[in-house]
């Protein structure tokens, strides 16, 4: 970047002149990714407040460059009203040319202030930018005439001749004066964009200046810094080369295309997309290389996402020292210099000419984002092209999990089915049934509850052998396998996708530290300061002062040798050490323990309101009432759990991002994961508490009859149901699944960003002019109302919140993959229509995985093995009827289990006050519980029976041998099944050798063009330190004289230093070609 100050101002001075403005003068070039310690420049005058300023150096201004400046360039910042192409005005993606795409916007505000004060007071200097550059378009008619008036610092002629065109930092005259926080937020703007400019972006914003509301800045890469981003990125792009893919011969390719047509109807009508046999060579972008690609229009060999998203690169490692900070965009939307900054839809998502002029938006709400659609595929590769990488790869991912479902969700109506069908011949359910067999069974509470009938349980009896039968077991193993099955589906199908996208190979992009790692490292770096400072001040080796107290000559030339030679010293690289995050790391664990103790609470709160009101409403009068204790207490008890857990997951999410803010991570990725495992941890907690409550603890911590186990000494500890606890942990599981995938996954991803967009259209909605009523909105406009991205967590945690309910008690809700199925055919089609109606359009980031995600989903199919295991053997009645039939079993068949499992109790031994007060019942001397105990006439009453030992010893063989056989049945499968395709091997070494040949082709060619050179007959040899350049075919580099004093073949540009310009800067030539590009200085 090329800076100059005007003659008039000093070092000491502001960077103003009696018209009261600044001017800061730049000159593109093509390649600079090097900035100039010239930019401190623009902070000195005008320091942060609270902030220092970074140190800097002056430039003398030079005629002759200037000379140079007014004849090579032309303006490049564009000052528009609306604008005047008809392309552009209907669409809104152009700049006024109507030629230029906007890739990117800048978006800022300017804010109403309360104090409203006379232009008489001291107000804020008018501080403009000129700038100056080779660009194409000639400068707006207004650009002379807007320096004219301005004061006699600037001719007329001379910013007519270079070509200047002024971007006003301050209030227009007779307006509101900006605040000072304002105004220093107008320098930052100004020296981002100045320095934008020189990394070789276009720049265009509005002339009309507002009192408040948003400003928009709209940002173009024009095609050479496309090619050296692309380069810098090492993007792939398809060559010319191509090669025809193995087709399946015999049967295999007659079944494809059976298949093929089976499936039409579900396909998408999407156009171009490529299903044919032919595959181009994919290679790293490289300018010398251009030739090599089929550049049919520089306009869109890139397409609209990796457009915006090597700007983006350009935006987050482009410097602005004003800030005191490294880097970036982010840096600047966090300090509040911008409000946001995203690229542009392309175009609005509704279809209103002929459908063959659709747009990618178009195509994507037609075919994928709207309801009626959601038997159709995905369309991944357009979603991949529109979105990026990391996005297709989670709908890519959604769409392996919802298709793998099926088979699930079928298996599992089986397994319902067989419950069904077998309920009226289960002998265990027609004895709990038979009022014959006349079994009374304890009171349920102390004292208000009576003795009761085991008949009256017929009908949960009958309900849990629905879900309790032997095809429980099946099923359970089943979905264990299922679980590694789709694990090792997606690793296929994702290395299948990464190898279509050109994903293989691909680094990993260098990431820039975090606004608040920044920022918090700057702290630590002014704190240093700060003490080194007070050090010096107690050293005792200060200059000799005369009597007078001044200082002598020799002390003060010393002084300044030795703070110049401390500011040419570098910094040392700065780092925040586990000292620094040592608070952070202590609120997070003691915060994390008290969410747990929160959701334990929770968990006891709802266990206390269960106990109390079944107490209650076993006192009531009400036979009905009585009867239907359990199912009422259970129902309601659920439906408060699925409400608490609703809240405290909203809590927990914000707690996560609390607390992965005070670690201070480095870079997004490293706060992503963080976050990601945080929220996880919280989530899960709350979520699958309450059901391990009720899967593992419910009743075996009650006691028994004589010897119950109290809460407060008052509240005896819930029992399970006599038909056991499975069918509490069916109607809990299905409840809260249901729950949160209605209300939070779907109402609340409706509900919750049409109300965002309903406020935010509210407060941005202020009394317009009637110009800006008769312009219609501009896309940039249309954008700005939609809601800011924030990530994929969100979507991926409910996901695996989900897949947890599907995997880890499945086998007490064989429904649950069929309900998971039905949301997620939903779910797919409602994410689709917010990415593409109600979010801005994300960057288009790169991903090769879905990350973290996938070991948290392996985590959790091996956890479901375990927890599975458990269900099975110890929540379900599966052990004790093997036990019964084969070793205790007089036929061998389940005839008398019921009685098998009931204990017996003595009345008499009731304690005090806990026997029932009705005395209806007075001619009864023993009562019935469920549990193996000795009778109370044995030796050992109430103790453990032999019976109680046998069923634990099978329940913990069960475990070990279930957990055996399906872990090894999974290595099994995960074995059979390779994490690449044959295919995709195939076709990579095919690929790697196809390329090797063409770049040998070419080595060879270029090899015989510079023979023939030079064994032409006729041809004259070149001067001494001469030599041929050679020019690519679609060469970035001038094709006029090569700059220097000769020598070999010109390189590439490259960001060159102010002092080989300087050097060199008599020899420039006055007239370069149009794409050439120089900084002068």
């Amino acid at each position: 970047m090329a800076l100059r100050r005007l003659p008039s101002s000093t070092c000491a001075e502001p960077w103003s002149n009696s018209a009261g403005f600044s001017r800061v003068s730049t000159a593109l070039s093509e390649s600079s990714s090097i900035h100039s310690d010239a930019q401190g420049l623009l902070t000195r005058d005008f320091p942060v407040a609270g902030l220092r300023p970074m140190p800097c150096s002056v430039l003398e201004p030079q005629s002759h460059q200037e000379e140079a400046e007014a004849e090579e360039s032309q303006s490049l910042l564009q000052v528009v009203d609306a604008p005047s192409s008809p392309q552009a005005s209907s669409e809104g993606l152009y700049f006024c040319d109507g030629l230029r795409k906007v890739d990117y916007v800048l978006v800022f505000h300017h804010r109403r202030h309360g104090s409203l004060r006379g232009t008489g007071t001291a107000s804020v200097s008018q501080d403009q930018l000129s700038i100056v550059s080779n660009g194409n378009f000639p400068p707006p008619s207004g650009s002379s005439d807007a320096a004219a008036g301005r004061g006699a610092g600037l001719r007329r002629e001379e910013a007519a001749s270079v070509g200047e065109v002024f971007m006003e930092l301050g209030m227009a005259r007779g307006s509101e004066p900006m605040e000072a926080a304002d105004h220093e937020m107008h320098l930052i703007r100004q020296e981002f964009e100045a320095n934008l400019l020189e990394a070789g972006l276009e720049v265009e914003r509005d002339r009309e200046t507002k009192t408040h509301g948003p400003s928009f800045t709209r940002i173009h890469a024009p095609w050479p810094v496309l090619c050296r981003e692309a380069e810098f990125l090492k993007i792939k792009v398809p060559t010319k080369q191509s090669y025809e893919l193995k087709e399946e011969s015999g049967f295999g390719s007659s079944m494809s295309s059976v298949w093929r047509k089976l499936n039409q109807p579900f396909e998408p009508k999407v156009p171009h997309q490529d299903h044919g046999s032919t595959k181009f060579l994919s290679h790293c972008f490289s300018r010398d290389k251009l030739h090599m690609y089929n550049i049919t229009s520089k306009d869109t060999f890139f397409d609209n996402a990796t457009r915006g998203r090597i700007v983006y690169e350009i935006l987050r490692r482009t410097v602005c020292v004003r800030t005191c900070q490294t880097i970036g965009i982010s840096t600047l939307i966090a300090n509040g210099v911008y409000d946001a900054a995203f690229p542009l839809h392309d175009g609005d998502f509704k279809v209103t000419g002929h459908l063959e002029e659709r747009n990618d938006r178009q195509v994507l709400f037609e075919e994928w984002a709207r309801y009626l659609a959601f038997y159709k595929y995905q369309p991944i590769d357009l979603v991949r092209k529109y979105f990026g990488e990391k996005i297709g790869l989670y709908f890519a991912w959604l769409g392996v999990y919802t298709q793998l479902l099926i088979p699930a969700s079928i298996v599992g109506i089986i397994v319902f089915g067989y419950g069904v069908a077998t309920v009226d011949t289960n002998i265990p359910s027609l004895e709990m049934c038979d009022e014959r067999l006349n079994f009374t069974m304890c009171p349920l509470c102390d004292g208000a509850c009576d003795y009761w009938h085991l008949s009256t349980a017929c009908g949960t009896a009958r309900a849990s052998h629905l879900f309790d039968n032997p095809a429980t077991v099946f099923f359970a193993i089943f979905m264990s396998l299922w679980a590694v099955l789709f694990l090792e589906h997606w690793k296929r199908r994702q290395i299948s996708l990464s190898f279509s996208w050109d994903l293989t190979g691909i680094e990993e992009d260098e990431e820039h530290p975090r606004p608040k790692y920044e920022t918090i490292l700057l702290e630590k770096r002014q704190r240093k300061q700060q003490q080194k400072a007070k050090k010096k001040k107690k050293k005792k080796n200060e200059p000799e002062k005369q009597e007078d107290g001044t200082v002598t000559g020799k002390d003060r030339w010393r002084q300044k040798l030795l703070s110049a030679m401390a500011a040419g010293v570098p910094m040392v690289a700065e780092k925040l050490t586990w000292k620094d995050r040592l608070p952070g790391y202590f609120m997070n664990i003691s915060s994390i323990l008290f969410m747990f103790g929160l959701t334990f609470s929770a968990v006891f709160g709802v266990i206390i309101y269960r106990i109390t009101i079944s107490a209650l409403m076993a006192m009531s009068p009400d036979p009905e009432t009585k009867s239907n204790v359990r199912v009422t207490v259970t129902a309601t008890a659920v439906i408060i759990n699925l409400v608490v857990i609703l809240i405290l997951d909203e809590i927990y999410g914000s707690v996560a991002l609390w607390l992965t803010e005070l670690e201070i991570p480095k870079t997004e990725t490293n706060f992503e994961e963080r976050l990601i495992l945080k929220a996880f941890l919280l989530k899960f907690m709350n979520a699958y508490a309450p059901i391990f409550y009720v899967a593992f603890f419910k009743g075996r911590f009650a006691g028994r009859p004589g010897s119950y186990v109290y809460v407060f000494n008052d509240y005896r500890m819930e029992e399970c149901a006599p038909g056991g606890c499975l069918i509490e942990l069916c109607i809990q599981l299905s409840i809260i699944m249901l729950g949160k995938q209605l209300i939070q996954n779907n109402i609340f991803e409706i509900g919750i960003p049409k109300l965002k967009k309903l406020i935010r259209a509210l407060k941005e909605k202020k009394p317009t002019q009637k110009k800006d009523e008769e312009r219609p909105p501009q896309q940039w406009n249309l954008d700005y109302a939609l809601v800011p991205f924030e990530g994929l967590t969100p979507e991926y945690m409910e996901m695996i919140i989900q897949f947890g309910f599907v995997s880890l008690f499945v086998a007490s809700f064989p429904l649950a993959p069929l309900f998971a199925l039905l949301n997620n055919v939903i779910e797919i089609r409602l994410d689709a229509r917010k990415f593409v109606t109600e979010l801005r359009r994300p960057v288009a980031a790169r991903a090769k995985d879905i990350g973290i995600w996938y070991n948290i989903l392996s985590g959790m199919g091996k956890l479901s093995v375990i927890i599975n295991a458990f269900v099975i053997s110890f929540t379900s009645d599966f052990v004790p009827r093997l036990v019964y039939q084969y070793m205790y079993s007089q036929t061998g068949t389940m005839h008398g289990f019921i009685d098998h499992t009931l204990s017996f109790f003595n009345v008499s031994n009731f304690k005090p006050g806990t026997a029932p007060h009705s005395l209806d019942q007075g001619d009864i001397t023993v009562c019935r519980y469920k549990d193996y105990r000795e009778p109370p006439w044995s030796s050992d009453a109430y103790q453990f029976s032999k019976q109680y030992w046998s069923v634990l010893s099978a329940r913990l063989a069960f475990v070990i041998l279930f957990q055996n056989l399906v872990m090894f049945l999974s290595l099994i499968v995960a074995w059979v099944i390779p994490d690449v395709p044959k295919t995709i091997v195939e076709q990579l070494k095919r690929e790697k050798k196809l390329l090797v040949d063409l770049f040998l082709q070419e080595e060879k060619e270029k090899f015989q063009l510079i023979q023939s050179l030079f064994v032409k007959p006729n041809s004259q040899s070149p001067a001494a330190g001469q030599a041929f350049p050679v020019l690519g075919r679609y060469s970035t580099l001038p094709s006029g004289p090569t700059a220097g004093d000769g020598g070999g073949p010109r390189a590439r540009c490259r960001a060159a230093s102010f002092s080989q310009i300087s050097d060199k800067m008599s020899s420039l030539p006055r007239k370069e070609n149009a794409n050439s590009k120089h900084t002068a200085v």
